[in-house]
């Protein structure tokens, strides 16, 4: 099998465009949570019982000053054919492919890049503004540009046009585990021979009232600190009540292991091992025992031929729900303090990287498995923001609030999404 390296990094997020500027903060232990009940209309947030999102920053000064300023990548023409995820996307691939020095024109190389870009919901402004227009005013208030900018694969088919990658073109919509699952797809076909080069990863951008009305009728959404948006995300504490919407784009670029060296790639790290499951159980929540989520890290891990004892880090899904982080970590311990595992509780790197940026929904576990790659080549552990006191059942290093410096060979990132379905992906240093 064909071994699977990264070599490229992009990202807009809530604390800030680019991946190392997000990185440092989170790092730094920077929060980009903000209440949104500000933004006009004011009406429209009105009787939401959550206001509190994880935004883009926007602004004049563009990506010199980690700010989203969509003309720095888009002309007039494009922004108005693309969805505000489908920008993102398109920011972030174009960052990633800078990073990797990965712009081919010869015919061969195109045809062996490919993209696997995905998102969970995509675009509910184009749907609720387009469904108000057509119910008033008929047939001729829709755009004819409304169905591409809605289709969840658009992110990818543009990434492909604008840089003329003939190889897979592939979406995934996992809900929240879309990320992940990209990447791992994107992999495979690396794997299996069907490309050379991937670009992967998810992007979202749903900040609209109806997105916040469906999720909070639902008793997804943290509910208790409209006042203190910064404090909103707890993943682990005894005091969570929920997760924290946010929107970004974050992209890797694989590539085959000797097509890197062949060219002088900077690696940054491998894809070593991927695993997924269904829960089989309910549509929104996991299972108590953590049982799926076990089961897509056992196999990430028996894909990467590795044991839980050569794990350092694990990246969690971590929403910051009563019932989630506590399977989760269920399910951590029950991985990592089995026979193969480790002797102690607490020597268990456990973070939530959510504490800072919310949760990213389809592009979370493309923004988590850049935070594991960095944490693999900065030797660093990002924190766990608002972890006052863990309550989850088991003692685990959760990483509170401060970042560790540790020397981290290989990570676990995992992504969990509703209707049950689980994705692990395992990244090591490359040696």
């Amino acid at each position: 099998m064909r071994r699977v390296v990264v070599t490229g990094l992009g990202a807009i997020t809530p604390l800030g465009v680019g991946a190392r500027r997000t990185w440092k903060r989170l790092v730094a232990g920077e929060s980009g949570l903000v209440d949104v009940s500000v933004v006009e209309p004011q009406s429209q947030w009105k009787g939401l019982t959550s206001t509190v999102a994880g935004l883009v920053p926007t602004g004049a000064g563009g990506q010199a000053e980690g700010l989203w300023s969509p003309a720095e990548f888009l002309d007039g023409s494009e922004q108005r054919r693309m969805a505000r995820f489908v920008q993102y996307a398109v920011a972030a691939t174009e960052m990633a492919l800078v990073d990797a020095g990965w712009k081919p024109t010869r015919q061969a190389d195109l045809e062996s890049t490919g993209v696997c870009l995905g998102s969970g919901i995509g675009n509910l402004d184009e749907v609720y503004a387009t469904s108000l227009a057509f119910d008033k005013d008929g047939y001729k208030k829709v755009s004819p540009l409304f169905v591409p900018k809605i289709l969840i694969n658009l992110a990818a088919g543009h990434v492909s046009m604008r840089y003329g990658f003939q190889g897979p073109n592939h979406s995934a919509t996992t809900a929240c585990t879309t990320g992940a699952h990209s990447i791992g797809d994107a992999s495979r076909f690396i794997s299996y021979g069907d490309a050379d080069v991937m670009v992967a990863g998810g992007s979202e951008s749903c900040i609209h009232p109806l997105t916040f009305a469906g999720f909070g009728r639902s008793r997804s959404l943290s509910t208790s600190c409209n006042h203190d948006p910064r404090a909103s995300c707890r993943p682990f504490d005894k005091d969570r009540d929920g997760f924290v919407v946010a929107e970004g784009a974050a992209v890797l670029v694989l590539e085959e292991l000797e097509h890197a060296k062949a060219r002088g790639a900077n690696i940054l790290a491998e894809v070593a091992g991927y695993g997924c499951s269904g829960d089989a159980y309910h549509m929104t929540a996991p299972r108590e025992d953590g049982s799926g989520a076990l089961l897509a890290m056992k196999r990430a891990l028996k894909n990467a031929k590795l044991k839980p004892r050569n794990v350092d880090y694990i990246n969690a899904h971590a929403t910051s729900t009563p019932i989630g982080d506590a399977a989760e970590a269920k399910a951590i311990a029950t991985l990592m303090l089995g026979e193969d595992g480790v002797e102690h509780e607490g020597q268990v790197t456990v973070s939530g990287t959510k504490g800072a940026v919310g949760h990213l929904l389809g592009a979370a576990g493309a923004l988590e498995s850049l935070f594991s790659v960095l944490a693999i080549s900065e030797n660093v552990v990002p924190p766990t923001l608002n972890l006052y006191n863990p309550s989850v059942g088991v003692n685990l290093n959760f990483v509170p609030r401060h970042a560790q410096q540790k020397e981290v060979n290989t990570v676990i990132s995992n992504s969990f999404g509703f209707g049950g379905t689980n994705a692990s992906l395992v990244f090591s240093s490359y040696r």
